[in-house]
C-alpha cells in the first residue's frame, strides 16, 4: 500500500501554514464570487434608468383616466389618493382614515411605472386583485395593515409598466370600480389637533403634516432602491410613514410602517416593543426591489409624545432620514 496518502495528513498536522494556504484555495473562490456579486448590484443600482421630471400637466391624461387629479412629489412622481371615506373602519375604538393610492413615474426611455395599494373589503379583495390582473398589474402582495378590526380590510400592492400611461391608469381604475371606493375625493381639511405637536416633532426630529386632522410623517431610505433597473423615488412607497391620530387628551392612536432591510428588522421590532407599540405585520410590498424592502406596520394608543420617542428610537434603527426635517 502507498504511503503517500499518509504523508499528506502528517503534512497538513504538522504545518499550520500549509493548512492556511489550502484554505484560503478553497474559500477564495466563494469570496471572489460574493465579492463580484456586491460589486454587480452596485453597478446596477449606479447604472440604473433615472426617473424623468414631470409636471402636473404632463398627467392630465392619467388624471382624466382616474377621474381625480393627483399631487406631484419628488419632482418625478405623480400620486393619486383614494380616501375610504365610504368606510367606517374601527379598530379599539378608534375610527381610521384609510384609503388606497396610485403612483406613477416616467422614465427616460419613454415607460411610464406605476405602484401603489388598494385598500379593500374582504369581499372585494378577490375582484380587485382580479381585474389588476386583468389590466396588466402584477400583484406584488396581499396582507393587513391592522390587528382587530371592522370591517375587515386588506392591501393589495400592485406594480406595472407600459409605453402609454393611461394602460397602467386603466387597470387601476377597473380595480377600484369593483369597490365602493367613492369616486370624488373628501374636501380637503386642517382642523386643530388635540397633540402636543412641537414634542411629537422635536421627539422624531422632523416636521409632520396635518393630513385632514391626522399628523403625518414621512422618512425616506437614504440609499438608491432600484427595481429591474429603475431607480425608484421615495414617493413609489419606499418610505417609512408614520401617522398620529389624536384621540383626546394628549394621546394619539399611532399607526404606519416601517421600510427596512433584512438586517435592520430584528432591531427596529426590538425597539418597537421596547416601547410599547404592537407589532401588526412584518411583509414585503414588492417583489424584485434593491435592496429587498421589508415593512413593519404598528399600532398604539398612549401619550403622543411618549409615542414618539419610542419610534425614534425604532428609526435609529434603519438608514432612513426624515423627508422634511426641522431647521
Amino acid at each position: 500500500m502507498s504511503d503517500v496518502p499518509a504523508r499528506d495528513a502528517m503534512d497538513v498536522r504538522v504545518n499550520p501554514s500549509r493548512r492556511r494556504l489550502l484554505t484560503a484555495a478553497a474559500v477564495s473562490p466563494v469570496l471572489a464570487g460574493a465579492g463580484a456579486r456586491t460589486a454587480t448590484a452596485q453597478t446596477v443600482r449606479q447604472q440604473a434608468v433615472l426617473p424623468a421630471p414631470t409636471a402636473e400637466t404632463d398627467w392630465s391624461e392619467v388624471a382624466g383616466v382616474l377621474g381625480r387629479t393627483g399631487k406631484m412629489m419628488d419632482g418625478s412622481v405623480y400620486r393619486v389618493r383614494f380616501a375610504r371615506q365610504d368606510l367606517p373602519v374601527v379598530t379599539y375604538g378608534v375610527r381610521l382614515f384609510l384609503g388606497s393610492y396610485a403612483a406613477f413615474t416616467r422614465y427616460g426611455d419613454g415607460r411610464t411605472l406605476v405602484m401603489g395599494s388598494l385598500a379593500v373589503t374582504e369581499t372585494e379583495l378577490q375582484p380587485a386583485a382580479d381585474a389588476l390582473r386583468n389590466g396588466g398589474l402584477e400583484l406584488t402582495a396581499v396582507h393587513k395593515h391592522l390587528l382587530a378590526h371592522e370591517p375587515a380590510m386588506w392591501w393589495t400592492h400592485f406594480h406595472g409598466h407600459a409605453e402609454d400611461p393611461r394602460t397602467p391608469a386603466h387597470g387601476v381604475r377597473a380595480a377600484l370600480a369593483v369597490t365602493t371606493t367613492p369616486s370624488t375625493p373628501p374636501a380637503a381639511s386642517q382642523p386643530q389637533m388635540d397633540l402636543d405637536i412641537a414634542a411629537v416633532e422635536e421627539a422624531l426630529h422632523a416636521k409632520g403634516v396635518n393630513d385632514s386632522g391626522i399628523l403625518r410623517f414621512t422618512f425616506n431610505r437614504r440609499e438608491t432602491v432600484t427595481d429591474h433597473g429603475r431607480v425608484l423615488p421615495p414617493a413609489m412607497g419606499m418610505t417609512t410613514l408614520i401617522s398620529f391620530q389624536p384621540v383626546g387628551g394628549g394621546r394619539a392612536a399611532v399607526h404606519g410602517d416601517f421600510a427596512m432591510t433584512a438586517g435592520e428588522v430584528r432591531n427596529v421590532l426590538a425597539a418597537l416593543r421596547r416601547g410599547g407599540i404592537d407589532i401588526v405585520e412584518l411583509h414585503s410590498h414588492g417583489l424584485t426591489e434593491e435592496p429587498r424592502l421589508f415593512f413593519a406596520h404598528f399600532w398604539a394608543i398612549e401619550d403622543g409624545a411618549t409615542l414618539a420617542r419610542a419610534l425614534r428610537a425604532a428609526l435609529d434603527a434603519t438608514r432612513a432620514a426624515p423627508a422634511v426635517e426641522l431647521l
